[in-house]
């Protein structure tokens, strides 16, 4: 009783050290609230008219592991980089009309990977994990599983309609989320050909990278890392000279990047490595792009060097110059695909940065494109086991102390957990004391309840978010493989194409244009 006792005296005194209420003055009138809620009615009102135009253009923001938890934490933390308490913040992604969830099991895991997700949300149909571009059929490892069962992508889709089409992700680009976008493989890890098997490659089956080049010759745009994979084994990486974790790794000796060049180079091709490079480029002089910036998956935003790695943001706007020169309209895959790295690391603080700067770059990709002619998706493959609690205060830092000690072992404990993970540590037989670290530090592994060595998925749904033409189609509760379909649909490409005659990309009278970007302009001043 005197030990509660005394926890209950210290959580008082805590939660009174934040003196007055910790909000705007504002905040306090009923006005304000009442005010706020009127202006969101009037703006939905709005949306019972749907934008039923052809999406000339579609964008899809893929946060690899983005669940809704990390959604809220990076909507806090972009307030918070900007002097704010964070929780009334929007985030880019916030400011889209329609908002959905999307079912993210496997075929084979009710917990999914990010292998089997990327076939549904790309492909169109669920697949089992560890496999990419290939269907439930399709036995992750067996080659002899893959012929007849490969399924094409919304990218292929595109191409195959005349579209520009590019890829920008911030893993490596024969990762699992890209590659579904190219590839057909039983196996997710088959970076290159020294990754797979020998009876896999007497049996004909093909590495990820090298399907990047000969599935679909005309991808017009690659950006993201995974150099040592297209170059022969050993080859010393133009970056990391010396350096044997970085170099070549391909056994058949081919030199991936330098066909490229051969195969672009009259056809107004650039191959890039770093950002000075990237950004030097008159995208109106460019037709392909690839740019391999890292030897495997790109650094951390916040130990990017920026003098020499370029941002997410600034890839998908060289993405976007380069993609929306095509007068048949484009289609883009933007992956944030450290936001699950991070999270699979127990290190919060680098995932919800990178979160933070995928928002950027919808931000962005908002300011480049149009909402009439132009589909935006943002969504997740899946979620982790991240989240934030501990009845903490307005504006209490994101990666700070909830205001309590446990009533259990009467120590601190921050308000980011994760349920398993390598955060899990034990000092003298008990939970670490977290006021003896320092856990704001970029890399620091937040306590998890169960000793993993890495961090797992979690399996709820996931948010996904639209706004353009038949952005109203993804709403409700869906499975995840019904996303492509749905982007399909209103870009006329694929099976769904009946119903496209007569429909134009752009609205058919000038003055609803001008009508709507005044509404737009007043809803921004709002």
């Amino acid at each position: 009783m005197k030990v509660t006792a005394l926890l209950v005296v210290a959580t008082s005194l805590i939660w009174g050290s934040f003196g007055k209420p910790q909000f705007p003055e504002r905040e306090k009138d009923p006005k304000f609230w009442n005010t706020w809620a009127q202006r969101t009615l009037k703006n939905a009102l709005t949306l019972q008219n749907f934008n039923t135009n052809r999406a000339k253009n579609l964008v899809f923001f893929l946060g690899d592991g983005m669940g809704v938890p990390t959604v809220t934490a990076a909507r806090i933390l972009k307030g918070q980089l900007n002097g704010q308490s964070g929780e009334e913040t929007q985030l880019e992604m916030d400011k889209f009309p329609f908002v959905s969830l999307a079912k993210t099991y496997n075929t084979n895991a009710q917990v999914p990977d990010s292998a089997g997700t990327a076939t549904a949300y790309l492909c169109g149909v669920k697949a089992n994990e560890g496999t990419v571009g290939v269907s439930a059929a399709g036995v992750r490892s067996q080659c002899n599983t893959t012929r007849g069962n490969e399924v094409t992508s919304i990218l292929r889709w595109a191409s195959d309609a005349g579209m520009s089409v590019g890829i920008v992700t911030t893993t490596r680009v024969n990762h699992a989320t890209p590659s579904a976008a190219y590839a057909h493989s039983v196996d997710r890890d088959w970076y290159s050909d020294n990754e797979m098997p020998d009876e896999a490659l007497r049996d004909g089956c093909k590495d990820i990278a090298r399907q990047l080049f000969d599935n679909i010759p005309n991808i017009a745009v690659i950006l993201g890392g995974g150099r040592k994979y297209m170059f022969p084994k050993n080859t010393s990486d133009v970056e990391y000279a010396g350096a044997a974790k970085h170099s070549g790794t391909r056994k058949d000796g081919r030199n991936l990047v330098q066909e490229w060049i051969d195969k672009k180079k009259a056809k107004k091709g650039h191959y890039v490595w770093n950002k000075k490079q990237l950004l030097s480029l008159n995208p109106n002089n460019v037709e392909y792009l690839l740019g391999l910036f890292e030897p495997a998956d790109m650094t951390y935003n916040l130990e990017r060097n920026t003098e020499t790695d370029p941002s997410l943001t600034e890839m998908v706007e060289v993405a976007i110059k380069i993609l929306k020169k095509n007068p048949k309209g484009f289609f883009l895959l933007v992956e944030g695909g450290r936001i699950d790295h991070g999270h699979h690391e127990g290190k919060a603080k680098q995932a919800l940065h990178e979160a933070v700067e995928m928002d950027r770059a919808i931000g962005l990709a908002d300011l480049m494109t149009s909402v009439h002619d132009t589909l935006t998706v943002v969504t997740a493959d899946h979620s982790h086991m991240f989240n934030f609690g501990g009845y903490t205060g307005r504006g209490n830092p994101m990666f700070g102390l909830a205001p309590m000690l446990s009533d259990v072992d009467q120590k601190p404990f921050t308000s980011i957990a994760y349920g398993n993970g390598p955060g899990y540590k034990l000092v003298n037989g008990g939970r670490e004391n977290v006021s003896t670290v320092d856990y704001q530090e970029n890399n620091y592994q937040a306590q998890a309840a169960v000793p993993l060595s890495m961090e797992t998925h979690g399996g709820e749904d996931v948010a996904v978010f639209a706004k353009g033409p038949m952005a109203h189609l993804l709403h409700g509760v869906y499975e995840q493989n019904y996303i492509p379909h749905a982007m399909a649909y209103a870009g006329c490409i694929g099976e769904n194409r009946d119903h496209c005659s007569g429909r134009s990309a752009a609205p058919r009278r000038p003055a609803l244009a001008a009508a709507a970007a005044l509404l737009a302009a007043a809803r921004l001043l709002c």
